[in-house]
């Protein structure tokens, strides 16, 4: 299988399957997020602890893996890594968790947070129009928005986001308690 290549399940046929044959739902979102909604039954593991310890998750998987962020562009990263270091039977669900509510899919609400992508938004817009507007006396500051422009291309033709990433590490993004990958292992295994 080419590792680029992502295998792609729909809500309706995750409700479908998840009635018969048991499988493992991993979130990898952030806390915060995965604490504002998640699917019932969903183990969080924050994509980058994914990404830093996928040769040692990748061997605790077993049997069939959902793989669910908010839209999924991180469910695929994480899908990558974990190829790479040999899980199988790995699938993504399609739309995130966005598609899964959209369909009327169970979720279970806690404390609402914004979604990470909301966040990038906010902040690249915040930083562009801020730059634009301080160009007006500091002319330099159109630099800004040139780089703010160049970082954006740069996330969506690598499929990553330093900006993201970025702020995944804020306080607000970590939730009651941050996932250790001790946490994510014996989730896992149970």
């Amino acid at each position: 299988m080419n590792p680029r290549t992502t295998d792609l399940i729909t809500p309706a046929e995750l409700a479908a399957r998840s009635a018969g044959a048991a499988r493992t739902l991993v979130d990898v979102r952030t806390p915060a997020e995965y604490e504002t909604a998640h699917i019932p039954g969903s183990i969080n593991i924050p994509l980058p602890l994914v990404q830093a310890h996928a040769d040692q998750l990748a061997g605790d998987l077993d049997g069939p893996v959902v793989l669910v962020c908010q839209a999924g562009g991180r469910a695929r990263t994480a899908h990558t890594a974990l190829t790479a270091a040999g899980a199988q039977q790995l699938t993504v669900l399609d739309g995130g968790i966005g598609a899964h509510t959209t369909a009327g899919q169970p979720v279970r609400r806690g404390r609402p947070r914004w979604a990470l992508e909301r966040q990038v938004r906010l902040v690249a817009g915040s930083l562009v129009a801020g730059s634009i507007l301080a160009s007006l006396r500091f002319p330099t500051a159109r630099f800004l928005a040139g780089g703010i422009g160049a970082g954006l291309a740069t996330a969506a033709l690598t499929d990553t986001c330093a900006m993201g990433a970025a702020l995944a590490k804020l306080p607000y993004n970590r939730g009651g308690r941050p996932v250790t990958l001790d946490d994510a292992r014996e989730a896992l295994r149970s």
